[in-house]
């Protein structure tokens, strides 16, 4: 029918629209924080654009749900405020008409979040974690960053470069400060490279520089100029711990059925069954009332989204700590917002308000009745 037609072209134009813009403000807000781990030496520079990757990856599910209903929100009132509803249910529609053309559309987004849930999610998790591994692992030197102080893993070197070459092969300006046997060293030098041994040890090969020694707490210092100088080197100590319920995968969640576990694989399950609620409740919440406003039906969207999405992570967090069965799991929720979509439908062919009105008793009437 020509409705569907053109609910499903507006449909995909408004998902692609706030998915666009959602996932803007994702991007931004992590790019921040990693740039702020950066600047204080806690994340390499060049491990910004990789954890990004990662935690878009895990985020989709999320950006995917919340997309899908602000595009059934937001099409459908633009329909009722443009009059366009009105011609619809003229021609003898109801707005149990537009369920089936919302599912043709939710389906297969819901089976891509389902998927991303349930197998990619995961993955990215792991992938995170073992990059964390492996950050830990890198030497002094590949965690260096220009222009900030860095602490060695042993804490017995602090490094510091002003600037690399084009290529980032050589460091210019650098500092070292070391201390071995009771004695502070430091060392200055113009320009410096990584030098790498036959046995794979690793060497920060300094030029044209001076070395500094002495007591901590004399005054006595000896001084040292120096063409080439050289000072090891050492890998970091990666802290092997065991992987997060996050990052196992939900075929080891089955395994290995445990209150935790059994709380996260009904997290990946909620997301996806969640979506299809929400875009079902958009349906009615769409329409416009008059005596409202205009931004009501958005504020009362909004609640629900917001009470929806706390009542899953507090039913999960009881489910992990053994306050409810995992037999039972998160379905009360799904099962009391699937029953309000059911109610809202139900007042919206009836013609009535979603909230049935309150009546005043006889006695307050008369009260607040105005005498002229």
């Amino acid at each position: 029918m020509l409705f569907r037609r053109s609910l499903l072209q507006e449909l995909i134009s408004t998902v692609s629209g706030a998915f666009l813009i959602l996932a803007g403000i994702v991007i931004a807000q992590r790019a921040g924080y990693l740039v702020r781990l950066a600047a204080k030496g806690i994340l390499p520079n060049d491990a910004i654009t990789t954890m990004l990757g990662f935690s878009m990856i895990r985020f989709l599910p999320m950006l995917l749900s919340l997309s899908l209903f602000l595009a059934v929100l937001l099409t459908l009132s633009r329909w009722y405020r443009d009059s366009e509803m009105v011609i619809w249910f003229s021609s003898g529609l109801s707005i149990s008409s537009w369920i089936r053309p919302v599912l043709i559309f939710t389906i297969p987004i819901v089976t891509l979040i389902s998927f991303l849930s349930l197998f990619v999610t995961p993955w990215a998790h792991n992938k995170v974690e073992d990059f964390r591994v492996q950050l830990e692992s890198r030497d002094d030197l590949a965690a260096i960053s220009p222009g900030v102080f860095k602490e060695s893993a042993h804490a017995d070197r602090v490094f510091f470069v002003e600037s690399f070459d084009e290529l980032g092969n050589i460091v210019k300006n650098i500092f070292v400060q070391s201390v071995q046997h009771q004695k502070l060293g430091i060392i200055v030098a113009a320009q410096g490279s990584r030098l790498v041994e036959k046995n794979g040890d690793n060497f920060l090969l300094m030029q044209n520089g001076r070395r500094y020694q002495g007591q901590r707490e004399g005054a006595d210092y000896s001084t040292t100029e120096f063409e080439k100088y050289a000072i090891r080197v050492e890998a970091g100590e990666a802290r092997n711990s065991a992987p997060s319920t996050q990052s196992m995968s939900s075929q080891e969640l089955l395994q290995n059925k445990n209150n935790t576990n059994v709380a996260e694989l009904q997290w990946r399950l909620a997301i996806p069954i969640s979506t299809l609620i929400l875009a079902l409740l958009a349906i009615p919440l769409s329409a416009l009332d008059p005596r409202a406003g205009k931004s009501a039906n958005f504020v009362l969207a909004t609640i629900i989204y917001i009470i929806y999405n706390n009542l899953l992570n507090i039913t999960q967090a009881w489910i992990a700590q053994g306050k409810i069965s995992g037999i039972i799991g998160l379905w009360p929720v799904h099962l009391l917002f699937a029953a309000f979509a059911f109610y809202l439908f139900y007042r919206r062919i009836q013609q009535l308000p979603i909230f049935p009105s309150i009546s005043l008793p006889s006695w307050l009437k008369a009260k607040n009745k105005v005498k002229i």
